[in-house]
């Protein structure tokens, strides 16, 4: 392996992964069917159970849509690429507090589980040099906050929506950006 720039792997990672729009797009649709599971007459704890089984589905989607929108999901030779994987996987560590919220307040699951999903978004603002990720993470884990203080359990489906509709404006903006990358033949190493 050759030694490569700091900036050309990130770059590297930025071009061949698309800064990450197969995962962002699958998220925002997943959590459109998640506000409508909300929207359901179940009990919070039954929702919040069905919410969890949606989002097994996250891993086998995004893979799909890498295929659609031609990602690389392994970049062979550049050591920041297990960081992406890694920062994800950051989020699983506030899994117990959102078991806690399940068990002692199921009310309030999903407005906890949208701030964790939004927070989780704000290091990819450094890793995909994309500002748009520490925006999106502020609104998304304020916005879920104030909506939940502001309505009541009839009404708590706007949580997921609200997520899912800044998931898809950031997917729009990623996608517009994207098409300003350079190719990967036309950087530095």
């Amino acid at each position: 392996m050759t030694q490569k720039s700091f900036k050309y792997l990130k770059q590297e990672i930025n071009i061949l992964t698309k800064r990450g729009i197969d995962f962002i797009f699958t998220a925002a649709i997943l959590w459109l069917f998640i506000a409508y599971v909300w929207t359901l007459d179940y009990s919070s704890y039954d929702n919040s159970i069905i919410t969890f089984i949606i989002g097994a589905f996250l891993l086998p989607m995004a893979f799909g849509m890498s295929k659609v929108f031609k990602t690389n999901w392994k970049i062979k030779d550049n050591p920041l690429d297990p960081l992406g994987l890694w920062l994800n996987f950051a989020q699983l560590i506030y899994f117990p507090f959102l078991i806690f919220i399940l068990i002692k307040y199921p009310d309030y699951f999903i407005m906890t589980y949208a701030i964790i999903t939004g927070a989780h978004l704000f290091p990819y603002a450094w890793y995909y040099d994309e500002m748009a990720y520490a925006v999106a993470a502020i609104i998304i884990s304020v916005g879920s906050l104030l909506i939940a203080l502001n309505t009541d359990l009839s009404t708590i489906w706007l949580v997921p929506l609200f997520t899912s509709v800044i998931l898809f404006l950031l997917a729009l903006w990623i996608f517009t950006t994207n098409k300003k990358l350079p190719k990967i033949e036309d950087i530095d190493g």
